[in-house]
């Protein structure tokens, strides 16, 4: 009875600490996979979108007030649904290169973001409009 309890117990806490099924995170890159970009939405929390590239935002914008000396910045863009870009300030990357490839010519969407897939580069935009352009040459916010 007392193992039967304890098993109880510890499957009880388990799911309480289980990931809600509203949870989301998917990783996508481009074919080239100098771009890598992840959204996220876990229960409770905002959703947003990120996107880095390896070759650094060109041109490069200014270091952002809030950004620690200790962190990377100048490698993407993050944004929320409905804010405008921001450039990423970051110890970690989206570039994840075992993440679903997104095709030139295709776009992924999610939740009122889109991101298209060109030779030419990616552009993403949230439900607002708001986003970004990024390709080796240039790299943008709107």
């Amino acid at each position: 009875m007392r193992r039967l309890l304890l098993l109880a117990a510890v499957i009880g806490a388990a799911l309480a600490f289980a990931p809600s099924s509203s949870a989301v995170y998917q990783a996508f890159r481009t074919p080239s996979g100098n771009i890598g970009c992840i959204y996220s939405k876990f229960s409770g929390e905002p959703a947003y979108m990120r996107c880095d590239i390896l070759t650094r935002l060109k041109p490069l914008p200014p270091r952002p007030g809030s950004c620690p000396d200790y962190v990377e910045w100048g490698y993407g863009f993050w944004m929320g649904k409905t804010g405008k870009a921001k450039v990423v300030c970051a110890g970690d990357t989206a570039l994840d290169p075992g993440a679903k490839v997104l095709k030139y010519g295709w776009y992924w969407q999610r939740n009122g973001f889109r991101c298209e897939s060109r030779r030419s580069g990616l552009t993403c935009t949230n439900a607002k409009g708001h986003g970004w352009f990024l390709s080796r040459a240039r790299s943008y916010r709107f």
